[in-house]
Formats: structure tokens, C-alpha cells, sequence
């Protein structure tokens, strides 16, 4: 009976241990970057005063709007151990297909924003249904999907570009705009991303996302439903990349059919860079934020700098590189103390 007893506790003591060492380890590795971050900005404000007036925080928060929400779509994804390229396929599509659609009407911003998010949930499902019914290798799934959209895309538009004259009004305003100074763009990142945040951690089907990229099989034999968490994963990213479709178009007002060419590379190195596994199972989406908010600074700092642009792709082919070498460092020591505090318990039960 006494033993019976004992088991229990010590299983529970041993997860919440695990538990706490992993979120101390990512809390640990998100203060890194905000420090990071910090630092580099401190820094471009030393060189250059300007930086951090009132236009220069707003351009920041302008700039790293999108790629912020991209990152959080992307998350959800690189969770359960897959990946999305065609995020910055959707955001053109997405773009274009919104301000042809708008072009010369009335139309108001709901509209806009509805149609963009339909398109993108419908990439996304097609590409989800591929990898988690169809069992295709996401990296070839994805990949396919933005060769395939930029083809449509260069045979839809021939060239052609959507002016801002051509927006409705309402639709620039709300790229333009702000709340109490704030601009309206990083804002509704924000409220994005902390409603993902908190569903990530308090709900069920959240948690289960991290299972899946966890351990897949253990999921499975846990009776989570492996494919519909997949397809949502994607269903999700789609969404949020055909969003930000959308508020491209508010933001730059001109669009044309290869906008946010190449993005899908940067999504994943902020996503990476901010602390989610590319093996899946750990990280959150505000350490992918930050990450992304890392990435879109350093570009504006180069510039203020006046530093080629070329090393902004060296810079961060380099922090790409060295978070995947830390994420796996840390993961190697996590796991030998987390076998030795395992050793540890059954030793004294």
C-alpha cells in the first residue's frame, strides 16, 4: 500500500520538475534575446539619436507588424515538428487578391480583412491536408505550394500593380492609423499574439500541439487526434499569413503579385532565432515574436548605420545558425538532468 502510494507522488514531483526546468530554460533563452535586443537598439540610439524618436519607434513597430504575425502562425507549425514555406506566397496572393478586389469600390476594411483570411485558411488547408492525411513530407508539401501559388500569381496579374489611389480609404486608414499615438498595425500583432499565447498554454488542443512535436507516437497512444491537430496547425498559419495579406495591402496601400517574395526564409529564422525547436515540442510564440522584432531591428539599424544590406542576410544566416547550435545544446543538457533527476528519485524510492 505505502508503495502503491509513493509511486504517484514521486511521478508527479519528477513532471513538475521537468515542467519547471524547461519554462525556466526558454524564460531563460526569451531574456536573452529581449537583452539582445535591448543592446542593439541602445547601441543604433548611441550612433544615431534619431532612431528612437517618435517616427523611429513607430517604423520599428510598423516594420516588424507582419513579419511578428507570420512568426506566430509559423510557430504553431514548427511545434508539432513540421514547417510552412509558403507564408510569404499567401502574403502576396493574399495582398493582390485583396486590392484587385477593392480596387476602385467602396468596400470596408472587414471585407478586406475576410477575403484575405479566406484565401490564406484555404492554402493552408490544402497544404495541412497534404501532410497530416496524405502523409507527404511537409518541406516538400510547402515548398510545392509556394512554387505553385507564385506561378498562379505571375500568370493572374501579368505584371500588373494595384495603386493606392485605386484602396478604398477606410482600408489605408487602418495601415495609417493609430490608438492613444500607437499605430494600429503592431496592435493587433499584439492582441494576436497574446490571444495564441494563451491558448497555447491553457487550452487542451494547445497543449496537444507540443505533444505532437514532443514525441509523436506518445501522443498518438495518448489518444491525440494527430491529423486534425496538423490540418488546424496549418489551417492556422494560412490564416494569419493571408491576414497579414491583407494588412499589407493597408500598410503599403501599392501592391503587386510578388509581394513578401522571400519572407518565408526570414519567418523561419525569427521563429528559430526566438527560441521554437525546429524538432518541434518547445518554445513559445513571444519568443518568436521577439525573435522577429530582433530581425526587422537589425535591418532598420543597418540602415540607420548605413551599413550594405548585404550583411543583413549575413547577420542573420548567422543568429539562424547559432540558435540551432544552442537549441541543441540545451536540449542534449536538459535531457541528461532530467535523466539524472530521474535516476536520482527512483534511487531514493
Amino acid at each position: 500500500m505505502t508503495t502503491a502510494l509513493d509511486e504517484p507522488t514521486t511521478t508527479t514531483r519528477d513532471d513538475g520538475s521537468a515542467r519547471s526546468l524547461v519554462d525556466t530554460v526558454f524564460r531563460a533563452r526569451e531574456i536573452s534575446i529581449a537583452g539582445a535586443l535591448a543592446l542593439l537598439v541602445l547601441g543604433t540610439w548611441i550612433s544615431n539619436p534619431r532612431f528612437l524618436d517618435d517616427q523611429g519607434v513607430k517604423d520599428l513597430l510598423l516594420n516588424a507588424s507582419i513579419l511578428v504575425l507570420l512568426a506566430v502562425g509559423q510557430s504553431v507549425v514548427v511545434v508539432t515538428r513540421n514547417i510552412d514555406l509558403s507564408v510569404g506566397s499567401v502574403v502576396g496572393l493574399s495582398a493582390f487578391a485583396c486590392g484587385k478586389f477593392v480596387a476602385g469600390t467602396d468596400h470596408g476594411v472587414l471585407t478586406v480583412l475576410l477575403l484575405g483570411t479566406a484565401l490564406g485558411v484555404l492554402c493552408g488547408l490544402v497544404s495541412g491536408s497534404l501532410v497530416s492525411f496524405g502523409r507527404v513530407p511537409a518541406l516538400v508539401v510547402t515548398l510545392g505550394m509556394l512554387y505553385i501559388i507564385q506561378g498562379f500569381d505571375y500568370w493572374w496579374a501579368h505584371g500588373e500593380q494595384i495603386g493606392a489611389a485605386e484602396v478604398p480609404q477606410p482600408v489605408l486608414d487602418l495601415g495609417s492609423g493609430s490608438v492613444l499615438g500607437v499605430p494600429c498595425l503592431p496592435l493587433i500583432a499584439f492582441a494576436l499574439l497574446a490571444a495564441t499565447a494563451y491558448y497555447l498554454r491553457a487550452y487542451r488542443s494547445g497543449r496537444e500541439l507540443y505533444a505532437i512535436g514532443s514525441n509523436p507516437e506518445a501522443a498518438r497512444l495518448a489518444g491525440v487526434p494527430i491529423r486534425r491537430r496538423v490540418l488546424g496547425a496549418y489551417a492556422f498559419s494560412g490564416a494569419v499569413a493571408g491576414f497579414a495579406g491583407a494588412l499589407w495591402l493597408a500598410r503599403f496601400g501599392t501592391v503587386v503579385a510578388d509581394n513578401a517574395h522571400g519572407w518565408e526564409l526570414t519567418v523561419v529564422s525569427a521563429v528559430v532565432v526566438g527560441g521554437v525547436a525546429i524538432t518541434g515540442g518547445t518554445g513559445t510564440v513571444w519568443g518568436a515574436a521577439l525573435g522577429a522584432l530582433l530581425l526587422t531591428t537589425i535591418g532598420s539599424a543597418l540602415v540607420v548605420l548605413k551599413v550594405d544590406a548585404f550583411w543583413q542576410g549575413a547577420i542573420t544566416g548567422a543568429l539562424l545558425l547559432a540558435a540551432i547550435s544552442v537549441d541543441r545544446i540545451v536540449t542534449l543538457r536538459m535531457t541528461a538532468a532530467l535523466r539524472k533527476r530521474s535516476a536520482r528519485h527512483g534511487h531514493g524510492a
